[in-house]
């Protein structure tokens, strides 16, 4: 009831869990599907209705096959509508084939032209049962051909016929990190911490062996290899050469981003193999409810199969697909040239001061990373001590492999660079912003009262575009613009060191107002903040890299 009533192309039939097409008159003259099966597989098998694939869907229990009654209620829906005949699309378990088959039966003696096509694409066991080989996401593949030929008006008999031979080269293999549980129920199996389940099917049956957890290639890799083992009786014949359509379907509770590595690791292991991956789709098609797993699935395609799976549908959990082959394309361009020539950039007398200045600021950073981490897992997500070390690391690196310029301003703009492409997060964006709006004033001078406008453009930056004002409980404290002569710098420059400091262990009475610190209650944000701790650092650190004391 809730897919059907918030969709506008599909209608219930009253008193059954069966979803019809709204516009069942479109089907007149037209062979029209049904598929369906226990609930808890969603998007499969209601999401899958529409112009150019089925017709209706049935849905049983969850994991329960569908009363005979509510089948045949599908079935008499569509030859109602004007249905030429009535194609059933079922998963190979036996209670679909039992009750699907016997609502087949009674059709017929109403008069009904009705066939049924058992899917049975699971490539998981060697040797399989006299139950055969399960049906598993492979079933949407059939979903989407006979849909396809239905659309274009063919007869029943040369759609069965088309589907059974497609159905020959379809094979699916899942993998999970965890059971599902049905609802009220306790998980279907127990799988132990570092382990993961090869082979297991929909309904949250175990599999037929465990695998150690490993990197998305190596499982994909040891799937394939499965799936494709010629000493396998439910092998799928694949070499080199052929072309395929993949299927990468999340089994229920693996994220998008989880879904994208799985997704790459498949494209380049069948690639690798010498194998054309013409078609991928990626995405929730056949669930097992939270099952944190995937499966894969592959069915060879020519060229008619790939026309009948680019045909247009309405389908919502049909996914809105390219028609460009996937294998061969260059989907990678040369991003345009940024950033500072610094081969061109010269040593000047202030590079030795700066380098220096620098390698002390990183060296304080690098030892105060833990200190830095742990203030951080008090209002945000504990990583402030990471990623200062990473732009410390990377300035490190960069100092031992080039000429620091004489040009302060030139170095600020390098320095940009480097904290923006290492540093990562919003403090590598911030520290960017800073430095590089500090280069202007420094390009062309670099004596004191530059540095002091220097800071102030720098920190103007940070407040333009964070957001954030002194007081906020950030790293943000505006500098006074104070003229000043070479004979006062140093002293100017123990001030600001100790104010940053003071204002660091000030920020622990503040209530933030900007940054992630903001979205915690005031009474568990105790600590000074984090990043007002790092420019006290890397204030302190420059101070002291200049020859300062504290008598100075």
């Amino acid at each position: 009831e809730g897919i059907v009533s918030s969709s506008g192309c599909l209608s219930l039939l009253r008193g059954h869990r069966v979803v019809v097409r709204a516009d069942l008159g479109a089907l007149r003259g037209q062979v029209g599907l049904v598929s369906g099966g226990g609930s808890g597989h969603e998007p499969a098998h209601t999401g899958f209705i529409g112009g150019g694939m089925l017709s209706a869907a049935v849905a049983g229990g969850v994991f329960a096959s569908p009363p005979p009654a509510s089948v045949l209620a599908a079935i008499l829906a569509l030859r109602d509508a004007g249905a030429s005949g009535v194609l059933l699309i079922v998963k190979n378990y036996t209670g679909d084939r039992l009750n699907f088959g016997l609502a087949v039966e009674q059709a017929r003696n109403r008069g009904v032209a009705v066939d049924m096509v058992i899917v049975a694409d699971d490539c998981a066991f060697s040797q399989p049962s006299k139950a055969g080989r399960r049906g598993l996401c492979g079933t949407v593949f059939v979903h989407k051909l006979a849909g396809a030929l239905a659309a274009e008006g063919r007869p029943l008999e040369e759609i069965v016929c088309q589907v059974k031979e497609a159905l020959k080269n379809i094979g699916t293999l899942g993998v999970s990190l965890s059971p599902c549980s049905v609802p009220g129920c306790l998980p279907s199996f127990d799988l132990p911490p570092g382990e993961m389940e090869l082979g297991l099917g929909i309904h949250g049956e175990p599999g037929i062996k465990r695998l150690k957890v490993a990197t998305a290639d190596e499982v994909v890799n040891n799937m394939i290899d499965h799936m494709t083992n010629p000493a396998s009786q439910s092998h799928l014949a694949l070499k080199s050469g052929d072309s395929v359509v993949l299927c990468v379907n999340n089994l229920g509770a693996l994220s998008r981003l989880e879904m994208a590595v799985v997704t790459r690791a498949a494209i380049s292991c069948l690639e690798g193999r010498g194998v054309q991956v013409a078609r991928v789709m990626s995405g929730s098609f056949m669930t097992s409810l939270e099952m944190a797993g995937v499966s894969l699935s592959l069915m060879k395609a020519n060229q008619e199969v790939l026309r009948l799976f680019d045909a247009k549908t309405s389908a919502p959990a049909w996914p809105n697909q390219s028609g460009v082959r996937v294998s061969g394309r260059s989907y990678t361009l040369d991003p345009p040239a940024v950033g500072t020539d610094v081969s061109s950039q010269s040593e000047g007398p202030l590079s030795g001061v700066m380098a220096n200045t620098l390698e002390m600021v990183c060296s304080s950073l690098l030892q105060r990373q833990e200190e830095l981490n742990s203030l951080d897992r008090a209002s945000g997500d504990g990583d402030c001590g990471n990623t200062h070390a990473q732009a410390a690391k990377a300035i490190l690196e960069w100092l031992h492999s080039h000429v620091v310029p004489g040009c302060p301003g030139q170095l600020m703009s390098t320095l940009a660079g480097l904290v923006q492409e290492r540093m990562g997060g919003s403090s590598g964006a911030l520290y960017s912003l800073f430095l590089t709006a500090a280069a202007v004033p420094l390009k062309d001078h670099c004596h004191p009262a530059a540095w002091a406008t220097a800071m102030h453009a720098g920190t103007e930056a940070i407040r333009r575009y964070g957001g954030a004002d002194p007081g906020d409980r950030t790293m943000v404290r505006t500098p006074k613009m104070v003229p000043c002569s070479l004979s006062t710098w140093y002293q100017l420059v123990h001030i600001r060191v100790c104010r940053s400091e003071l204002g660091a262990e000030s920020t622990r009475d503040l209530i933030a107002r900007a940054g992630r610190a903001s979205y915690i209650a005031t009474e568990r944000v105790t600590l000074p903040d984090p990043g007002a701790v790092a420019i006290a650092t890397i204030l302190r650190a420059v101070f002291q890299a200049l020859g300062g004391t504290e008598a100075k």
